[in-house]
């Protein structure tokens, strides 16, 4: 798995790290007690060896993982304070020991000493604060070799935007550099911006002007939105079109973040290790079908197996995350090069008058092996292998094509924001005539409410949307 994101990175690096102090601090505490020098002080009158005692350390250790977890210090953000990171491991290490305490009432053979209990509680917050300072210096070290750093844009005129400029510009371990400034957000400031980020990256926006007008914020918002920068402001100037919000402090001042989706830090790690597992284990349960459906291509009609150039030789491609595109596969079901037809000889015979996309009615180009395939999905299990090398998700918005995202409005961009997907909430929908739009509500809805439990629900939901489709039929 390929972490991008240096807050990434940093976080999931915390996980494994404080699992081994646990432990550590599990076994030092275990040698401490039978030690000579407090052997001497309190003698053992208990036997309880180290091998009896190890396994039940490490689930413990996942226990008080898992509190860790809770508390909130996993979390996906730049290196936050010392002094807020001590407090909210000292609270979960002392959440930790309670549970622990309520362990050994009911099973007093967990352990004997409370000498390694409480030493361990003293140690696992010392190794764990160790370990956090230690990683913590390392990222915003990190960001004095630029990498890590988020390359913003400023929009605003007051003291406000002039202080972050020169805080960002003075202190590089906030992790922000200034590449823009803008004072408003004029028709004419959003066409520069746009020219701008053609040429030059540009990870956020932060909106520290609070006379900009309602429509100003309005536009900027959208720009950020459809071209996938993460859009920021200073406390409370937006009060429109924002479901989810996260207030942050940069350099002392309180900033809102708005999240276009919950599938950020952790979730998006869960999720592409599920899509990992997933697909991996799919691609061998399907591995027989595959063979004959390679079979029944190669029988059926000549041409490639699998459809992945265009009538002109070049890459089939599908739009995915950010609006970035990616070379694509399936199997094929028409005959060769016949994809041009669709927008040609075959114009007059499109059913999705409603939207960019295109349908043909009663398809000619449709080999016979294809109209199987087709019917029950089945040239689609290529899709599993971009899956698994990280081009598409299990669960998300059906990918589409250039020509049809190049004519989308600006409002179905934000159905871009993560990966495409195999199935989503539009094919569990129970409708097969979902117009472009209501395909679109349902993409948002997804985007903007991930839950691990919804991919599952969809994942269960698919193959009963599939037979009930075909029967339908």
């Amino acid at each position: 798995m390929k972490i991008k994101k240096p807050e990434l990175f940093f976080s999931f690096l915390l996980v494994p790290v404080d699992y081994l102090m646990l432990v550590l601090a599990g076994i030092s505490a275990y040698y401490l007690r039978f030690a000579s020098f407090y052997r001497e002080i309190r003698p053992v009158i208990f036997d309880l060896s180290f091998h009896n005692y190890f396994r039940p350390l490490l689930w413990v250790a996942l226990l008080w993982l898992f509190v860790l977890a809770v508390s909130g210090l996993y979390r996906i953000t730049s290196a936050r304070k010392t002094a807020q990171e001590l407090a909210k491991i000292f609270l979960a290490c002392s959440t930790s020991l309670a549970l622990i305490a309520i362990l050994i009432f009911f099973r007093r053979e967990l352990f004997d000493s409370r000498f390694i209990v409480l030493v361990g509680w003293l140690l696992a917050f010392i190794y764990i604060s160790l370990a956090h300072i230690i990683i913590r210096f390392l990222q915003r070290k990190s960001f004095l070799f630029g990498w890590g750093i988020k390359k913003v844009m400023i929009v605003g005129s007051g003291k406000t935007a002039d202080n972050f400029i020169h805080d960002f510009s003075a202190h590089r371990r906030f992790g922000y550099e200034v590449v823009k400034r803008v004072r408003d957000f004029s028709l004419e400031t959003a066409q520069e911006i746009s020219e701008f980020i053609a040429g030059n990256r540009l990870d956020e926006i932060i909106q520290c002007d609070p006379n900009l007008s309602k429509a100003e914020l309005v536009r900027l918002y959208d720009f950020a939105n459809e071209n996938h920068i993460t859009f920021k402001y200073v406390a409370d100037l937006l009060g429109i079109k924002v479901l989810r919000n996260e207030v942050i402090d940069i350099a002392g001042v309180p900033v809102v973040e708005v999240k276009r989706t919950t599938l950020e830090g952790w979730g998006k790690i869960v999720k592409r290790l599920m899509d990992i597992v997933g697909s991996g284990l799919l691609i061998i349960i399907f591995s027989p079908i595959l063979l004959l459906i390679i079979i029944a291509i190669k029988l059926d009609s000549r041409g490639p197996i699998f459809f992945s150039r265009c009538d002109d030789g070049s890459c089939v491609t599908r739009v995915g995350e950010g609006g970035k595109p990616f070379n694509y596969f399936k199997f094929r079901s028409m005959i060769p090069n016949s994809d041009s037809m669709r927008y040609k000889e075959l114009a007059d015979r499109n059913i999705r008058s409603d939207g960019p996309m295109v349908k043909i009615k009663d398809d000619p180009r449709v080999t016979r092996v294809g109209q199987v395939i087709r019917r029950w999905s089945l040239d689609e299990l290529p899709e599993l292998f971009l899956v698994f090398i990280g081009r598409m998700s299990l669960v998300g918005p059906r990918p589409h094509l250039p020509e049809e995202v190049a004519k989308y409005e600006h409002h179905h961009r934000k159905s871009l924001t993560i990966k495409p997907g195999i199935t989503g909430m539009a094919q569990i929908s129970g409708r097969s005539d979902l117009l472009f739009e209501e395909e679109v509500k349902l993409d948002v809805f997804y985007i903007e409410n991930w839950s691990l439990l919804l991919d599952f629900t969809i994942l269960f939901k698919t193959p009963l949307a599939v037979l009930k489709h075909r029967e339908a039929e």
